[in-house]
C-alpha cells in the first residue's frame, strides 16, 4: 500500500507548524554585517577572524592562510 500526502504551504507556515524559531532578525543582522564588510572592505583583522571562524585550525594553520593571503596581495614580508 502506498499513501501520498501533499501539503501546500509557505516556508513560514511550515516553520510555525514544526515549532521552529523565527531566525529572521538573526538573518537580517548577518546580512547587514556582510553588506557593511563589503562596502568598507576586508581588513587584516577581519580576514583573521573569518579564517578562525571557518574551522578548528591551529596557529600553524592560521599562519599558512596568512602567508597565502600575503603572497596573493604582493605585500613584502
Amino acid at each position: 500500500m502506498k499513501i501520498n500526502v501533499e501539503v501546500d504551504c509557505t516556508p513560514e507556515e511550515a516553520r510555525r507548524f514544526m515549532g521552529l524559531p523565527d531566525l529572521t532578525p538573526v538573518h537580517e543582522a548577518y546580512v547587514a554585517q556582510l553588506v557593511d564588510t563589503v562596502k568598507n572592505g576586508v581588513g587584516a583583522d577581519g580576514l583573521e577572524a573569518m579564517m578562525k571562524s571557518w574551522g578548528p585550525m591551529s596557529d600553524a594553520g592560521l599562519k599558512l592562510w596568512q602567508q597565502m593571503v600575503e603572497g596573493m596581495s604582493g605585500k613584502p614580508k
